[in-house]
């Protein structure tokens, strides 16, 4: 039997140290998930391991098939264009299969409602709370559009009401920042406001929500190493993977 294709965790990176600690965090998790798969961790940019040096290695110890997974929600520039040029610039021995992104997923929401509850909320309180979903935001429409419907999904599942939110600078039309959100909330006249962030690592942007979140009366951490993440790697790393398989006949 071939060996299993090493999972790589690409992650985009960041001058904060808590973002490193936050993705080394979430994938010792899935090695602990999965303690026969060997995973790798590389980064875009600021952090070491690089992506490339991460692809060049494996290639020297004689490693032949890799999935490489986006640690990101939404699929937007990063996993449209930045990725796939690193990996085309792999040694050509690798057979390489870039996974989906994360988002969206059910468990996605239910890492997000995990840490609503961590931080003070109850399954009691959902249908008096309104939820901030604060992404970091992106100028991709595909990406926007992702937003708005986890945004509607979620609040089918019993809260007063969802906004989706962006903590970037450039915001698109129709979508509010962080703080502008929480007020809307308020005047549609939901008991208390909660303010989720949307995003895996803290950082710049996740710092940006928090201000944000100031008025609001409860605010989660992020996804980080949550346990419904750790197993939605492991579900799009066998997605990408099975292909693979088949075409050696595993």
């Amino acid at each position: 039997m071939s060996p299993k294709p090493v999972l790589l965790v690409i992650a985009h990176g960041s001058r904060d140290p808590r973002h490193a600690a936050t993705v080394h965090a979430l994938v010792r998790r899935v090695r602990s998930l999965r303690p026969g798969l060997r995973v790798e961790t590389g980064f875009l940019d600021f952090n070491v391991p690089s992506v490339h040096g991460v692809l060049e290695s494996l290639a020297a110890q004689g490693v032949r098939d890799v999935v490489a997974l986006p640690l990101l929600l939404t699929r937007a520039f990063h996993a449209k264009a930045d990725i796939p040029a690193v990996l085309r610039d792999a040694p050509p021995r690798l057979r390489i299969r870039q996974a989906e992104v994360l988002g969206p997923s059910p468990l996605l929401l239910s890492a997000l409602e995990r840490r609503l509850y961590e931080a003070g909320l109850t399954p009691a309180d959902k249908s008096s709370t309104g939820v901030v979903l604060a992404s970091a935001g992106s100028s991709d429409p595909e990406a926007i559009a992702v937003i708005a419907e986890i945004a509607r999904e979620w609040r089918h599942t019993g809260w007063c009401a969802v906004r989706p939110a962006f903590a970037s600078a450039a915001f698109p039309a129709g979508v509010p920042r962080t703080e502008d959100a929480v007020r809307e909330l308020r005047a549609l006249g939901c008991e208390r406001v909660a303010v989720a962030p949307y995003v895996l690592a803290p950082g710049f942007l996740p710092d940006r929500i928090a201000r944000g979140a100031a008025e609001a009366d409860v605010l989660a951490d992020v996804l980080g190493p949550a346990p419904e993440v750790a197993r939605l790697l492991l579900e799009r790393y066998d997605a990408a993977r099975a292909p693979m398989l088949a075409a050696v006949g595993a």
